[in-house]
């Protein structure tokens, strides 16, 4: 029986030393871990190149529109009314493919960017779970969103996630 009561007061002790620590709270600025990690730098790279194709071909695009306005806008007093309408029906055609390209063009980019940054992110998210497991934190706070106005006594986990990624 003593025993038993013994077993019951240190375990009662223990709940009661667990619960007055309270919860162990941290927080991270994400959006500035992800700028620091070196494959951020090669994704924006990749992502520039890939829009950077993108434009030179709508220029192209639109060099072609500019010059055929041009040429029609300068004949057509002189054209037949028959290919004065065909040429207003180009005209037209080329700036719908001009706006589907451009559409087209933005969602390819969008496509592109989650694709490059998904591994990233998920690198990043794996890192900051493993230092809150290791170090036994109860909630870790993103600071980067600005969805923590005032906190009391939490640990800057930036440091420790670097450290996991190898991030100097």
């Amino acid at each position: 029986m003593k025993r038993i009561l013994f077993l019951a007061f240190v375990l009662t002790a223990f709940v009661l030393n667990v619960h007055a620590q309270g919860p162990k709270l941290g927080h991270i600025n994400s959006a500035e871990l992800i700028q620091m990690m070196p494959q951020t730098k090669q994704a924006d790279s990749t992502l520039r190149r890939f829009a950077e194709s993108l434009d030179g071909q709508m220029k192209t695009m639109t060099a072609e529109y500019q010059g055929k306005l041009q040429t029609y806008q300068s004949k057509v007093d002189s054209m037949p009314e028959a290919i004065r309408t065909t040429k207003q029906q180009e005209l037209q055609d080329l700036g719908t493919r001009i706006q589907d390209f451009q559409q087209s063009a933005q969602e390819s980019i969008q496509k592109k960017k989650e694709e490059l940054y998904s591994p990233i992110l998920q690198k990043a998210e794996d890192a900051i779970k493993e230092v809150a497991k290791e170090k036994a934190y109860s909630y870790i706070f993103d600071t980067s969103v600005g969805a923590v106005l005032y906190s009391t006594d939490s640990d800057d986990i930036l440091p420790l996630v670097k450290a996991r990624l190898g991030i100097k």
